[in-house]
């Protein structure tokens, strides 16, 4: 077995584990139940492997490519329309200050703002237009 990709969260990682199943590629997630339980040991374990046989890593990275490539011009950025486009953690205030609380106190992190993040111009938006890019 190979590891194609690791993910933090299984969201991700059971959204490419359905798109290889689809396409007629077994798969298999490591750690993914550690993870899962214990998001604190991410880090330490190495996130969630997607692992799948050698003879089939070719085939299931270009699926992977194409369904990323898929997702990635769907979520294009409103302002300047690249295609660069992530779901970050923001670097907002409130984000800072939770985490000190957190810490200071000794209690699990409270959950952080997200955005989606341009690379390409910078721009920080909360939703992308569905009706805009549905076909």
């Amino acid at each position: 077995m190979k590891i194609i990709r690791t993910y933090n969260t299984y969201i991700e990682a059971h959204i490419a584990y359905g798109q290889l199943a689809e396409n007629g590629i077994e798969s298999f997630l490591q750690d993914e139940f550690t993870v899962t339980i214990d998001p604190v040991l991410t880090n330490a374990v190495g996130g969630i492997k997607l692992t799948v046989r050698d003879e089939d890593a070719d085939q299931a990275n270009e699926i992977l490519f194409a369904f990323e490539a898929d997702r990635k011009e769907k979520q294009a950025c409103p302002n300047c329309g690249s295609a660069d486009v992530e779901y970050i953690v923001t670097d907002a205030p409130k984000n800072w200050l939770m985490a000190v609380v957190s810490f200071s106190l000794s209690s699990m992190p409270v959950s952080a703002e997200k955005k989606y993040h341009c690379f390409h111009c910078g721009f920080e938006f909360s939703e992308i237009d569905s009706n805009e890019n549905s076909e």
